[in-house]
């Protein structure tokens, strides 16, 4: 797991910043998830409901948390969405902790990329 101390805020603007330079704009959170959600079914030209939608940005959160060892892949269905199961609970955090914990899982999915 990345440091999640003073450094984040800057990382999570550089990143902001290199998503803006290749999109044409800053993504918030919510297209951020959808992203990582496209980019792991893997069917970008796709028109998407807004359910599927949903769906991609759910996929993208248990995508995080899998590099943590809260989910895994339980199997890929025959439309190619992963289906995930919790291994562990998550831990109780107030709304900030929420969002530095997920803005590193962020962070660290892109290092991958």
């Amino acid at each position: 797991m990345s440091n999640t101390g003073s450094d984040l805020p800057s990382r999570w603007r550089n990143l902001e910043a290199q998503l803006a330079e290749r999109f044409g704009k800053k993504p918030d959170m919510e297209a951020i998830l959808f992203l990582i959600g496209i980019q792991e079914l893997g069917d970008i030209h796709q028109k998407f409901t807004k359910e599927q939608k949903q769906d991609l940005m759910h996929v993208a959160v248990c995508c995080l948390f899998a590099q943590s060892g809260y989910y895994e892949v339980e199997k890929v269905d025959d439309d190619g969405w992963p289906h995930f199961k919790q291994l562990k609970s998550l831990p109780v955090m107030n709304p900030t902790e929420q969002e530095n914990f997920m803005k590193d899982h962020i962070l660290l999915y892109f290092e991958h990329f």
